[in-house]
């Protein structure tokens, strides 16, 4: 090494030395930022970035060997052959090419040195041919040790440069550890190998190379390779930045709403944990309101979604001027919003809801029209309601359900007894939603009989819940809560799929009965729920028959009996269920052909010792022999309740005297008719 120090202090100009160090510290910086693009793309990007990563180290190598060639004072005349110096440049950007793209195509294990090597392994070629173009008015002699020294210094410096950019060892040093190895293994070699030269000068040449064009063409050479450093430095930079956009775009995609341009879900959570960081290091207090718009269905249904999307819009700016700097609103999806303010006492929370639900109850314009939405919205507060996140949010969640459900009509703050109800009523919601997806439900079905003659009519299909912690859940339970949560549909159509799937299978050709709700009622496409059904399990329309109150049609009476009509013409029997305990149900009775009135057990539970509730099963009776429709009397229980039935006339009848509800054997199930009290109840 003291040898290549005289060598570079002695025989060589040493401002040419530094340019030429400086052009390739600059031609490895370019390179570097080339080849990390290389490393992170595949195919035909991969095939460019390496290419141009060759360019740029092609220039690196040639520009720093020839401009540390005319550096080194030879003491004789020197001309170049301008054939092997232009080969010289190719071999360096060949050999580079080949070097990166072993480097870059395989990640991990040898490749990054082979590749390397590969390209320190070019920087010598590139040396030597440029050296023989080198042509000197003396004697050239080389020692061979020197000039293995410096093909290895190429070498081992160059696998070492791009195992490094390569490795997590060197962590955010691997570029800088990169681009100092480069320049170890271009300058190295050089200097090795140029002391490593001696020459004995002889005769004069003609025309030689005097000091200033040395100088000139040196300059000329620097700033030539700079042009081409540079370009492969701003290619990457605006790589880099092309690619920082994308990011910055795609992070808030991610963490936007697309419609309103609000934070989202994500990007709300990640708001909250920071919130509640801050307040507990602070000892503050953090409101969440939870908010879910009351009518936006009905903008929807009525004026189209487009006119729901510029509804959220005028919402989601309300809110944003509704609230402080400081604060935070987000759109959860659909209708659902969040708000959130993190301050010193309570009074400011209880501000900053009425703030909300104030710009949500003023009316919003938009065509012609004037939507009156408002919202219910719901306030937990940390420390006091909540410590995490999540039970935070749920517990708004729970007060704003809560509002919603009693219509309060003002922010709804989380109480814990009153919510705790509600709580449970979701879980219901969540556990009844599994058991529709995994077939946990029951069908059991109820005999429906003859009061002349005793024979089955049919069964009535009844749903039943077994949950595998809560055991038996009754229907007056477990129905609400299907209604409440958008279960019903799926859960309706459940029931009358297995409903008619098992009376295909029945010994015998008795009616089946399934009740349905105002929910199933309201929705447009059942009637073709059950002609899919029918035609799917091949039970005839005319053993299928369906329940329903007079309040499931007075909620939209026109839709239903339109409805009822698709039903009634695919053969599908309609029983009035629950008679004598609407309010309109002589209109009703009027206004549809019922195949079936179903007496409503209020009135045959007092058949045996009430005069009045006899009267009133005399005159029920006589309007279905007016309107030759079928009675069927509900709720039979004793053989009491029985005679005065037969004595009236009543056509069927139902109820525990004749057998509770149970699972369908084949064969059918038998009446109980005479079973004593005891058994039958």
């Amino acid at each position: 090494m003291i040898d290549v120090a005289l060598c570079i202090a002695t025989e060589h100009d040493p401002w040419l030395v530094v340019l030429a160090v400086f052009v390739c510290g600059a031609g490895a910086f370019s390179i570097v930022q080339l080849f990390e693009r290389a490393i992170g793309t595949l195919g035909l990007q991969r095939l460019g970035w390496a290419f141009l990563s060759a360019v740029a180290g092609g220039a690196t190598i040639w520009c720093t060997h020839f401009i540390a060639m005319l550096a080194y004072q030879a003491k004789a005349p020197v001309t170049l052959d301008p054939v092997l110096t232009i080969g010289s440049l190719i071999v360096a950007v060949v050999g580079s090419c080949i070097g990166f793209m072993v480097a870059s195509g395989r990640q991990g294990g040898a490749w990054p040195v082979i590749g390397g090597t590969i390209f320190g392994l070019a920087i010598s070629a590139m040396h030597f041919i440029g050296m023989a173009a080198y042509r000197v008015d003396g004697i050239v002699t080389w020692n061979a040790a020197y000039v293995v020294a410096a093909i290895g210094c190429a070498a081992i410096f160059g696998g070492g440069a791009f195992f490094a950019l390569q490795s997590d060892r060197f962590g955010r040093l691997r570029m800088a550890a990169g681009v100092v190895l480069i320049v170890l293994a271009i300058a190295l070699l050089h200097f090795v190998a140029m002391t490593a030269m001696h020459i004995a000068p002889v005769a004069m040449s003609s025309a030689p190379l005097d000091g200033e064009q040395v100088r000139a063409l040196a300059i000329a050479t620097a700033l030539l390779g700079l042009v081409v450093i540079a370009a492969g430095v701003f290619a990457a930079l605006i790589d880099q930045q092309t690619r920082n956009d994308a990011m910055a775009e795609l992070r808030q995609m991610a963490m936007s709403d697309g419609l309103t341009g609000l934070p989202n879900r994500i990007a709300f959570h990640a708001g909250l944990v920071r919130q509640i960081d801050v307040a507990a290091a602070n000892g503050q207090r953090v409101g969440l309101c939870a908010i879910d718009l009351d009518r936006f269905k009905e903008i929807n249904d009525l004026h189209g979604h487009k006119a729901g999307d510029d509804v959220l819009m005028v919402v989601a700016e309300r809110l944003r001027r509704a609230i402080r700097a400081e604060d935070v609103v987000a759109r959860l999806g659909g209708d659902e919003f969040v708000a959130l303010i993190r301050c010193d006492d309570r009074s400011q929370i209880v501000a900053f809801a009425d703030r909300i639900d104030a710009a949500l109850r003023t009316p919003i314009r938009f065509g012609e029209f004037d939507a009156r939405l408002g919202a219910s919205i719901g306030v937990a507060v940390y420390p006091d309601d909540a410590l995490q996140e999540d039970v935070l949010s749920n517990n708004a969640d729970l007060a704003m359900y809560r509002a919603k459900c009693e219509g309060i009509g003002a922010p709804c703050y989380y109480d814990g007894a009153l919510d705790e109800a509600i709580r449970e009523r979701r879980e219901l919601a969540n556990d009844l939603r599994k058991a529709i997806d995994e077939n946990q439900l029951e069908v059991y079905y109820q005999v429906q009989a003859s009061v002349a003659d005793r024979a089955v009519t049919g069964y009535e299909a009844l749903l039943r819940w077994t949950h595998p912690q809560r055991g038996m859940v009754l229907p007056s339970v477990f129905i609400p809560v299907a209604e409440e949560n958008g279960l019903i549909l799926s859960l309706g159509e459940w029931v009358l799929q297995r409903a008619c799937a098992d009376a295909v299978e029945w010994e015998h050709p008795s009616k089946v009965a399934v009740n349905v709700s105002a929910l199933q009622l309201a929705h447009a496409e059942l009637p073709q729920v059950f002609q899919r059904i029918l035609a799917d399990t091949g039970l005839p329309a005319e053993r299928l028959e369906i329940e329903l109150t007079e309040s499931a049609i007075m909620a939209n009476r026109e839709r239903a009996l339109q409805v009822l009509g698709q039903i009634k013409a695919l053969g599908v029997g309609v029983a009035l269920d629950d008679f004598g305990t609407g309010y309109s149900s002589l209109e009703t009775l009027r206004a549809f052909p019922f195949d079936k009135i179903k007496l409503d057990r209020f009135f045959t539970s007092e058949l045996a010792v009430s005069p009045q509730a006899t009267a009133i099963v005399r005159a029920v009776l006589a309007l279905g022999r007016s309107l030759a429709i079928p009675v069927l009397a509900e709720g039979i229980e004793t053989r009491e309740q029985l005679d005065v039935l037969v004595r009236e006339g009543c056509d069927e009848v139902q109820g525990f005297l004749f057998g509770r509800p149970r699972p369908m054997p084949l064969g059918g199930i038998e009446l109980d008719d005479g079973a004593p009290m005891s058994d039958a109840a």
